[in-house]
């Protein structure tokens, strides 16, 4: 009698652990992006690193093999516990089927479109296009959907308390900027949470089993899993209910098949059966009415050919490896550079093009409002920097230390003064010094490493004003001087970015 109650309670048990964990990783990793006072990095900051694609960019192998090995013994428990989209899928499936009762049914695998978007997003890695290959990867789509429309709710929460408090003369909180870094990284994740919530409210996880790479990765490791969904046919009464509610859709009840490249261990089922007739065990060998143990021969040769494809990705990923208040108030202007700013730990424009996925978690932590995504359609939603709100601090090092993918490599403090990431650009149509007639010396001021030094206009002249000049070679474009210059709406001084970075 025990052992029948503890055999029936176990299900259930099951399912409400998977369901407390997927909340905690879920909630943890939102926190990420929507704490500005880096507070939550500095304790939850690894889990962004547990996250697949961005350890195979950031040839993380030790949290791969981990994910991989994970796989094979307990199944696709990283799609419905460690990965956020997969979570938000079942938050949203979850709110879809209230009220409905047996809201799914089984549907044939589309393995040609999974297989399909799988080799198109390896393509555009090896060719260089990570930016598009980013809108296929799942931690990056929640990553921008958690940035651009979750954060700015928390913020204005964030400055509606500040508000209070300072009415009753406390200061617990701070007013913090909300603003708007980048349209179209805006745009694609309206889109990208209305196709994905779509798809979750009346399907379920149809995102994850048709388009996302790494449910298809991973889908495939899962057929080999030890420990698996069961059917005992001896027990079934054909009732249908698990099928039914199978937000995966990978039960076939009418041939007691499971399809396990799509079942993501949600342990709905084992729930849902009133006889107690599916366990989560290791199935016997000679049970072939568990699971689907038909493999194409075809489909094996293009796995094999896709595998393949994705080590010679890794092999290339490892290869390249207002001060002053002498001018009205303005908004300032992004100036025209001819090459990007890219943060210290970056190293190169090609690094950061091959590694980035635009989770947009450096965007959000950059306490400086200094990076922001970028519109290049060449290096979409990956970050850039510019100096309107801020400039890059010499002490700030926090975008290395979220970065998932090494694009954004960590740097000491006491290195990052020495990595020179552009230089100074002195336009003389533009200074107030000139156009208004008046001394300033902001620029040199404020620049931390003496770069910039103020030469007399007239050297005959001691009473001559003062002009900047600008020593490249001490410069490491930190943009204190455009952030800091007094002219409107555009600098007189703005950072030119460099292809590599320089370490002196």
């Amino acid at each position: 009698m025990v052992n029948l109650r503890l055999r029936t309670r176990l299900p259930a048990m099951s399912r409400k652990i998977r369901i407390i964990l997927a909340l905690v990783f879920f909630t943890l990793i939102t926190l990420l992006f929507l704490d500005f006072t880096g507070t939550a990095h500095a304790w939850f900051g690894w889990m962004a690193k547990t996250q697949f694609l961005p350890a195979v960019l950031g040839l993380n192998v030790a949290v791969v093999v981990i994910l991989l090995l994970l796989t094979l013994l307990l199944g696709r428990v990283y799609c419905s516990v460690i990965c956020p989209m997969g979570v938000l899928q079942d938050i949203v499936a979850w709110l879809g089927k209230r009220g409905k009762r047996n809201p799914y049914s089984y549907s044939p695998a589309k393995s040609w479109l999974r297989y399909g978007v799988l080799v198109a997003f390896v393509v555009l890695l090896l060719a260089g296009f990570t930016s598009i290959a980013a809108l296929l990867a799942p931690y990056s789509s929640y990553g921008r959907i958690a940035n651009n429309l979750l954060q700015p709710l928390w913020m204005w929460g964030n400055n509606l308390l500040a508000y209070f408090a300072e009415r009753v003369d406390s200061y617990a909180f701070y007013s913090a900027d909300v603003w708007l870094r980048s349209l179209p990284t805006f745009l694609i994740a309206v889109f990208t949470l209305l196709a994905v919530g779509y798809l979750a409210w009346r399907h379920g996880r149809t995102y994850c089993n048709t388009i996302c790479p790494v449910g298809t990765v991973l889908g495939f490791v899962a057929k080999f899993s030890w420990l698996k969904p069961v059917i005992d046919t001896s027990k079934c009464v054909n009732c249908g209910l698990c099928g039914r509610n199978c937000k995966a859709a990978c039960i076939n009840t009418k041939e007691h098949r499971i399809d396990y490249s799509r079942c993501v261990a949600c342990m709905d089922c084992l729930e849902n059966c009133h006889v107690n007739a599916i366990h989560y065990t290791h199935p016997k060998r000679k049970d072939t009415s568990t699971g689907d143990r038909k493999v194409d021969q075809g489909l094996r040769s293009f796995l094999a050919l896709t595998s393949a494809t994705a080590v010679a990705a890794v092999a290339k990923a490892q290869d390249k490896k207002v001060d002053g208040g002498l001018a009205a108030i303005e908004d300032k202007q992004i100036p025209n550079r001819l090459t990007p700013l890219l943060p210290p730990g970056a190293w190169s424009a090609q690094h950061m093009a091959q590694h980035c996925t635009g989770c947009q978690l450096c965007v959000s932590v950059c306490p400086n409002g200094v990076l922001r995504p970028s519109g290049n359609l060449m290096t979409l939603m990956q970050p850039e920097m510019s100096f309107e709100r801020g400039y890059c601090r010499p002490e700030c090092t926090k975008c290395g230390e979220v970065c998932p993918t090494g694009a954004i490599q960590p740097v000491e403090r006491s290195e990052k003064s020495a990595i020179h990431i552009g230089h100074a650009v002195w336009i003389k149509k533009n200074c107030v010094v000139l156009t208004d007639n008046v001394n300033c010396g902001n620029c040199a001021r404020h620049c931390p490493t003496g770069a910039i030094q103020m030469i007399p206009i007239d050297p005959k002249d001691e009473k001559s004003l003062r002009i900047p000049a600008v020593n490249v070679e001490r410069c490491i474009g930190c943009g204190a001087c455009e952030n800091l210059c007094p002219a409107r709406p555009f600098s007189a001084i703005y950072v030119e970015g460099h292809e590599a970075h320089r370490v002196n």
